[in-house]
């Protein structure tokens, strides 16, 4: 029996993927598997008993991914299953920014008692109007799963699309659209471009990537769009910016002191995943993968350990070892199991930066002197006997 605990309410759609062979539990101690979205994890302290955190959604930042993985805990996230609901609020944002719809709902309302409040409209209606977004130009920075569809919805809604990501994989290139011109110069994106969003994840080599020197190369009628996270931005340059006439509009997902308010912002109060679609996908993905983890020790969208996958167990036991990514260690492994006259059937070995996961099918049961002696080699972090 395995037992999860949620640290925030997880969809139904979702926790019902479990089988009775699951159990919740109000105890985090008592946890095999910690189901979160946005509590923060940074300060708790992590029992032994965890074995793998789903993030049902894509950043991590609330969960301490280093202490994890010396703990030997897999950390997986669900990338594209909200990507849907954050690229229609993308596309939103570019429509509240290029005709003053806010501001025109808010004057309607304002004068909703005036019985000529038609007449009131057409004479005021040029305060609010605006451009169209086809035929301008769209940089979208980051082409993962949430980038992807923002461009290809954009070249549909007849824009120019300048795609910017240094480290694309193959399979997001193959579903990128070819009338999208990939840049290799984000210079190019800040010159050229009306409209610029914002789709990376928040690492130290990210943090503040919009600053004052890259707001100065672009247009005075740019439009930036931050759905991804407020750390990417440095906000207070922007709203002096913003505030200068330097640059159009901000349209911003997250609510803070210093962008709540402010001239030409538009802040929405982190609306991009919040959709019914998109909580049930990211918890159906969550759950999915933390049965494959459990069940079968394959790692499906770790951000802390390489995925690795060997399908099914069909011999007499599985053995998953999490260990240092160093020399010979599998060589290690294999001598021990040798030695003791096991005979490996199929095996895997995947690292990711410092460290690794290996699996191990075996023919028979992993006796305890022989686990003893896998677990005695140096680097080795944990090991799970899936059979």
């Amino acid at each position: 029996m395995y037992k999860y605990h949620c640290l925030n309410p997880i969809a139904d759609i979702g926790i019902n993927r479990f089988t009775d062979e699951y159990e919740m539990t109000d105890k985090i101690e008592e946890a095999d598997a910690v189901l979160v979205r946005s509590a923060d994890m940074n300060s708790m302290d992590l029992p032994e008993t965890i074995k793998v955190v789903a993030r049902a959604g894509a950043g991590v930042n609330n969960i301490p991914l280093e202490e994890c993985a010396k703990k030997g805990i897999v950390v997986v996230n669900t990338p594209g299953a909200n990507a849907n609901g954050v690229k229609e609020m993308v596309i939103a944002g570019m429509l509240l920014a290029s005709r003053d719809i806010v501001g025109g709902i808010g004057w309607v309302a304002q004068e909703k008692d005036k019985e000529d409040i038609g007449k009131l409209a057409e004479k005021n209606k040029k305060n609010f109007a605006g451009c169209e977004i086809s035929g301008k130009k769209l940089g979208v920075i980051g082409l993962g799963a949430i980038g992807i569809q923002v461009a290809n919805t954009a070249i549909h809604l007849g824009m120019e699309v300048y795609g910017y990501d240094p480290f694309i994989s193959v399979d997001a290139a193959w579903n990128l659209s070819r009338s999208i011109k990939h840049i290799n110069d984000l210079r190019v994106i800040y010159k050229e471009c009306d409209f610029i969003t914002i789709h990376v994840p928040a690492m130290e080599e990210t943090k503040r990537m919009i600053n004052k020197k890259a707001i100065k190369k672009m247009k005075s009628n740019a439009v930036i769009l931050n759905f991804a996270r407020d750390v990417l931005v440095d906000e207070k340059a922007l709203v002096e910016a913003l505030e200068a006439d330097k640059i159009k509009k901000y349209v911003t997902d997250f609510a803070n002191p210093t962008v709540a308010g402010k001239k030409n912002v538009i802040v929405t109060p982190h609306l991009g995943a919040s959709t019914e679609e998109s909580e049930d996908n990211c918890a159906v993905m969550a759950v999915k993968e933390i049965r494959e983890y459990l069940e079968n020790g394959n790692i499906r969208n770790s951000v802390n350990f390489p995925n690795c996958e060997m399908g099914v167990c069909q011999t007499q036991s599985r053995v998953t070892i999490k260990h240092k990514n160093t020399a010979n260690m599998l060589a290690k492994f294999t001598a021990i199991l040798g030695e003791a006259e096991y005979n490996i059937t199929d095996m895997t070995n995947k690292s990711k930066g410092e460290y690794a996961y290996t699996m191990l099918d075996i023919d028979k049961k992993l006796e305890s002197e022989t686990l003893e002696k896998l677990k005695s080699v140096d680097g080795v972090m944990s090991i799970r006997i899936i059979k």
